[in-house]
Formats: C-alpha cells, structure tokens, sequence
C-alpha cells in the first residue's frame, strides 16, 4: 500500500477531513429535507452505526430552511447538496449548514460562486467541489477523455475560488466507471493539495453497487488517495455506511466494529452455515467495538483457519466448539450456537 497522499486538512462542524486525520466514513439521506422530523429520524439511524458526516438534498428554498431545525436535532455536521440555484448555497448557509456540495456542472459562474464562496469565508465553512462524469460544464473539450474533462472541470471552479481568497476546499470526481474515476483521481491528486472525497456515484444496489465501490474506492485507497469516502447504494443510507467501514477494515485503513470471519461451506459441513453466520452478523451490527468474530463448518480446521479470531464457533453435528484466539474453551450445543457465541463476544 502507498503512503497516503498528504492533503491540505479543512474542519467541516468537528469533523477534521484530511491532513492526519482518519478517513472519514459519510453518506446522504434518502429521506425529503423538508420533512424534518424523517430527515432527522434518518440521520440518527446514520450516527448510531458510526456515519461522521451527512449530506442533505436541498431543491429549494423550504429545503434550504429546513436544515436549521434538522441541525439542531443531530449529532454531526451536516452539508446542503445544491445544484443549479445558487441562492440556495447562500440559504443553507444562513440557516447554519457546516458544509456545501456545489456541482461545476450547473454552477461555475464567477459571479454565483463569487457570491457563495464570500459568505461561505465569513461563516468558515468549506465548499466541495463535486464533479460527477454525467453532469459536466457544456463547455468541457469534447476531444478529451471523460477523466480528463471531469479533472478539467474541478481545476477551473478551483482556481475561481482560489483567485476569491477561498481554500476551504475539498474535491470529488465521481463516475459510474470504475476505470474513469480512479484516472481522474490519481491525475487531480498530483496537481492539488485539497483533501479528496472518494467514491462511485450511482452504483447500484447492494449486491452489485457494493461491490462496484469497493473495487473503486479500495484501488484508489490502496494508492493513498482519499481523506472522506461514501458508498452511494440504493438502499437505506444505513448500509452504505456499513460498507464503508468494511472497506475500511479491509485494508488496515480502520478498525469499527466487529469484523466476521466465516468459511463458506462444503460438502463437509454438518449445520447450516449460511443460516448460522447471517445470523451472527445480524446480532453484530449491535456492536461499535473492534473484535474479530468467526462462524467455521469444520470441528478439525476452525479453530486452526480462524486462529487470529479473538472469538469463534467450528461446527460439528448437532455440536460445536467454542475457541477464543484459536484455543478452545467449550463444547456447546446447535440450539445454542448464537446465544453462546455473543455471549462470550459481549464478555470479550
């Protein structure tokens, strides 16, 4: 893995993204903004499995207003989405947001990004330059790669904010295409020192958007590009978050919550672990602490493939084996695999 890419660091609400800072794990609501009271329901679902930054939909001016309330009512920082009409940006802003998300695609003229990124300054409040591959400036070269129109695009709304006395940015280039958005971001980060925003846009539902993201935003991860990642799903915003974190585990990049280990089954196997292990990742979402957690179909291997696990179950027929760190501790019986595995999960 590369040495992560040093970044300028920005402070968006409490939340420190780039620098040293760890990568920061955001998502967005699905829910209307200017239903507060989902909206707020919605974002607590978010702060309860670890999301530290949201983002907000605004369409318009109720939706503007609304994020004062909705802020209030939330624990972590929150960031108005706009697009097209600039005074919404300066909506949000006076209704207290910590952040901006501002497409170059439908808003790049100096004078509206002059007016924005002013009161932005006053308010210290950083701007995300969010360049997504199917909105782009109609004045994008035609004659380039897609990567290289969408780095084109930031690099202009970067230097309009820079030329305003404005560095309170951040970047993202997000595509569909996996290829496309990992060459505009290994190009982007060796011509800015801003912290970069990570992701696939529209990827999809989970069974294949999770993976669609992962490969992206792992690559681009294990080259040291990016401060801030989100999984876009269709789904609720909960398991977007939940796949960021696995993400993250997955390279060393963070440890939160648990991680489940769990074999894939075979012919050999005498219960159903399929069944077994979705019914032990269901009772770990309930846990925001590191510990490694293994469900193995075989009483001989288990202990011995799982041997890192800090707690784990190898089944036999009707039976099985309680270890902890590869040694075993019981023998306990199929009605009470669950009970017994989180039981000593807990304890651990």
């Amino acid at each position: 893995m590369n040495l992560r890419r040093v970044s300028k660091p920005i402070q968006i609400g409490s939340v420190t993204v780039g620098g040293s800072a760890p990568i920061v794990v955001q998502s967005m609501t699905k829910t209307n903004t200017r239903d507060v009271m989902s909206t707020i329901r919605q974002i607590k679902e978010l702060e309860d499995c670890g999301c530290e930054l949201v983002r907000v939909a605004v369409p318009d001016a109720e939706a503007a207003q609304a994020t004062r309330a909705i802020k209030r009512g939330i624990s972590i920082p929150i960031i108005a989405d706009i697009h097209f009409d600039y005074r919404l940006a300066l909506m949000a802003l006076e209704a207290g947001v910590d952040g901006l998300r501002l497409n170059p695609g439908n808003i790049s003229e100096p004078e509206k990004v002059r007016a924005i990124a002013q009161a932005a300054k006053e308010r210290n409040v950083p701007i995300r330059i969010g360049v997504n591959a199917g909105s782009l400036p109609k004045t994008a070269d035609p004659q380039l790669t897609i990567a290289q129109r969408m780095v084109d695009a930031a690099l202009a709304q970067i230097r309009l904010l820079e030329s305003l006395d404005f560095d309170l940015i951040k970047v993202s280039l997000k595509a569909f295409d996996v290829p496309t958005t990992i060459e505009a971001y290994q190009s982007i980060a060796q011509k800015i020192p801003y912290p970069l925003h990570i992701g696939i846009t529209e990827a999809g539902t989970p069974r294949t958007g999770i993976i669609r993201s992962a490969v992206g935003i792992s690559t681009l991860l294990y080259l040291g590009i990016g401060d801030t990642i989100r999984v876009s799903l269709t789904a609720h915003p909960r398991e977007e978050v939940i796949a960021a974190y696995e993400i993250l585990k997955s390279l060393n990049l963070r440890q939160h919550g648990p991680i489940l280990v769990s074999c894939p089954s075979c012919g050999r196997a005498e219960v159903d672990i399929v069944k077994l292990a979705e019914a032990v990742e269901e009772q770990l979402i309930k846990i925001s602490k590191p510990i490694k957690v293994a469900v193995m179909g075989c009483v001989v291997n288990g202990p011995g493939e799982a041997k890192d696990a800090d707690v784990g179950i190898a089944c036999g027929k009707g039976k099985a084996v309680l270890f902890k760190k590869g040694k075993k501790i019981a023998t306990i019986q199929e009605k009470d695999f669950v009970r017994v595995l989180m039981g000593e999960v807990e304890r651990f």
